[in-house]
Order: C-alpha cells, then structure tokens, then sequence
C-alpha cells in the first residue's frame, strides 16, 4: 500500500450502510364498487396507477422515513365504470450511513422505494384477488422515472415563478 505525500494512508471511501429496519400500511382503502352497486357481466378492464413518494429524516441519527403512495383504478374500457378502487401508503424505516449528502435524496426517492416494491406489489395482489378480482400482478416501477419527471417539473416551477426583466 502506497502512503500519500503527508505520510497518511489513502483515505478509503465510506462504506454505504443501508438496512431497513420497518415496513408497514400506514393507509389503506380498496372499494369493490361492481359489489356495492350489484353490477356485473363480461368487463373489459382498463387500470390505471399513479405513484407518489415522499420521505424525511427522522429524529433519530442516520434513520429516514420513506412512504410510496400507490392510487389504483380499474374502470370498465367500454363505458368507463369504476371496478374498483385502492389507495395504499406503504412505508419503510431506513437506517442509511455513508452517503454523501448530494446523493442522499435521490437514493431515499429510488433506492428506499425499490426495496419495499415487491411487498406493495403482494399486498395488491393479494387484496386484488381477495376482494373479487382476478390478482392484479403490478408491472414494475420505474423509480427514477419518477424522481427525474418530479426534479423537472420543480425547476419548470421555479423558471416559472422567477420574475422576468423587461
């Protein structure tokens, strides 16, 4: 091992420590409106899911608090009946060490969000098919889609807001 000019030996970089330490349904809904309004027959269904994110740095050191907030709707294609209807906030406690503070808000809204993906995706599954439904199997998220859509509809926000000089 080769030492730097000053005697010291090189610096190593931080090791990023990353483990989650709580998953839980913080909200949840699901109507089954064909049930509620006695409706049936042959449907064609057509769903549509929106994903929001948020997180915050908890009180406790190094430990952040990210919840993914999933809106699914199936409506009938050809009249556009609502099927049924579920909002779920899914949350997950993180203890995250070792990653520069530039870099901490991207991976809080990617990375945090892709772990706890495969249990949202088994919850609605499950409450899919129990709730009188064929099992709704959700495509994969694309995460950092999302973040890059959400940084550039801020910057389009601030340009907006700045007043301009004429």
């Amino acid at each position: 091992m080769a030492d730097t000019p000053n005697g010291a030996a090189p610096q190593q970089p931080a090791q990023v420590k990353m483990q989650v330490l709580a998953q839980y349904i913080r909200d949840f809904s699901f109507e089954n409106i064909v049930a509620q309004k006695g409706t049936g027959g042959d449907v064609k269904p057509d769903v549509q899911v929106q994903v929001g994110l948020d997180a915050k740095k908890r009180s406790v050191e190094n430990q952040y608090e990210v919840i993914t907030k999933y809106t699914i709707t199936s409506k009938n294609k050809e009249t556009g009946d609502v099927l049924f209807a579920m909002e779920l906030d899914y949350g997950g406690v993180f203890l995250i060490d070792g990653i520069p503070e530039q870099q901490l808000h991207p991976f809080l809204m990617i990375e945090c969000p892709r772990m706890l993906f495969p249990f949202v995706r088994r919850i609605v599954s499950d409450v899919t098919r129990d709730g009188g439904f064929p099992a709704l199997n959700l495509d994969t998220v694309d995460f950092m889609a999302i973040y890059r859509n959400e940084i550039e509809r801020r910057q389009k926000d601030a340009a907006a807001a700045q007043p301009t000089n004429a």
